[in-house]
């Protein structure tokens, strides 16, 4: 059960009831050694004459990030992403998410050791689903995302999987860097602290990452990237809309009227942005299949509501050296954050940041090159 309790889907509370969270338990330990035991070390996959040329030439690519991350970035050196597995099935584990109908505060589950959480992950769709449909007959709103990885916080060595193996080079790293953030730093009932930070860390190290890449890399990145940055800037405008709506002093026929002119609004802009500034680019499209409901907007905010405070913290964070890890001084003051209590923690965030950005100009003067010229930094900051 410890085991199951540090599963982590790639990061008023509502107590399960223990017979439950058993059964729950079960499954997520089952699946996971069902994952392990399709392993095999990446260096024997790349020697085995069957192994098709394309996976061996994704195979050599995961090595080489994963060199990078620890060398460069100073991310666990370990047994995580030495080997692989085809698991035959499009994601590693389906997330349940799940809030009331009129407020973005998504619902927790708590177990031992690990916390509470704001999702129960499943390795089986079908029982994500069944879960998800005895939450909605609880009258809560739910979204179910395949995820296709997670993390054991380095407890087992996670593998990397044929559900994210063929993402673009920059999205791997991405991946790779955000999974591995979260065994350097996990706080118990904090899935928004542990997600953004990890976030955060996988937005810097692709940037650092970038730099020891062709241009062509960076480009196609980069065009990846704007595109994210707009769909995120779209969610925050639908979170703040519905959380004026769901603070009114209305009643809830009126909320509930509001809400959905917020859900047809925000399909609208989706639209124009889709077929204007992306081109026509649908990668989203799945997403908006109907409007996003309070789940889908809360799950999104989670992972990246803090990140603009951590980057600016990494940011105004000099090297140790002109040649350590980029994220070794970091990762020691995040450390000292996640020590404090929830309130404390968010507010010593908040200072560090506002203490980095009228302190910007001066130190910027100090800091290592590798942390100075990052193009992120100065927006950041």
């Amino acid at each position: 059960m410890l085991l199951v309790t540090l599963l982590l889907g790639a990061c008023a509370p509502f107590k399960v009831a223990i017979q439950d969270s058993v059964g729950y338990g079960a499954q997520a330990l089952q699946g996971h050694l069902g994952v392990l035991s399709k392993s095999r070390p990446i260096e024997n996959w790349l020697l085995d004459p069957l192994t098709p040329a394309s996976l061996r030439s994704r195979l050599t690519q995961v090595e080489q990030i994963r060199a990078f991350a620890s060398r460069e970035l100073g991310l666990p050196d370990n047994r995580t992403y030495r080997s692989y597995a085809d698991l035959q099935r499009p994601f590693a584990v389906w997330n349940v998410f799940a809030a009331p109908e009129l407020s973005l505060k998504l619902e927790a589950w708590c177990f031992p050791v690990l916390g509470c959480l704001s999702y129960r992950g499943y390795f089986d769709q079908e029982a994500a689903q069944g879960f998800a449909k005895r939450l909605v007959a609880q009258g809560r709103e739910v979204h179910v995302g395949g995820i296709p990885a997670y993390s054991t916080l380095g407890l087992t060595a996670d593998p990397v999987l044929n559900t994210f193996i063929d993402l673009p080079d920059g999205e791997l790293a991405r991946l790779l860097f955000h999974e591995l953030a979260h065994q350097v730093i996990y706080v118990p009932d904090d899935s928004t602290f542990n997600e953004s930070f990890a976030t955060a860390v996988e937005i810097a190290g692709v940037e650092l990452w970038l730099n020891t890449r062709d241009p062509a890399t960076r480009e196609r990145y980069t065009e990846h990237e704007a595109r994210r940055r707009d769909f995120q800037k779209l969610l925050r405008s639908a979170r703040k809309q519905l959380d004026v709506v769901y603070q009114n002093a209305g009643t809830d026929d009126l909320k509930r009227a509001q809400k959905l002119a917020v859900q047809e609004s925000i399909l609208m802009d989706y639209r124009r942005l889709r077929d204007g500034q992306w081109g026509g680019y649908a990668g989203y499209d799945r997403f908006f299949a109907q409007p996003p409901n309070n789940a889908q907007l809360a799950a999104v905010g989670t992972y990246d509501e803090l990140v603009p405070d951590f980057l600016a913290l990494f940011c105004s964070t000099p090297l140790e050296t002109a040649d350590s890890p980029a994220f070794t001084a970091f990762f020691r003051r995040v450390r000292e954050l996640a020590a404090a209590p929830r309130d404390a923690r968010r507010a010593a965030l908040r200072g560090a940041v506002r203490f980095a950005q009228t302190n910007a100009a001066g130190a910027g003067a100090g800091k290592p090159r590798t942390v100075i010229e990052l193009g992120l930094c100065s927006t950041a900051l």
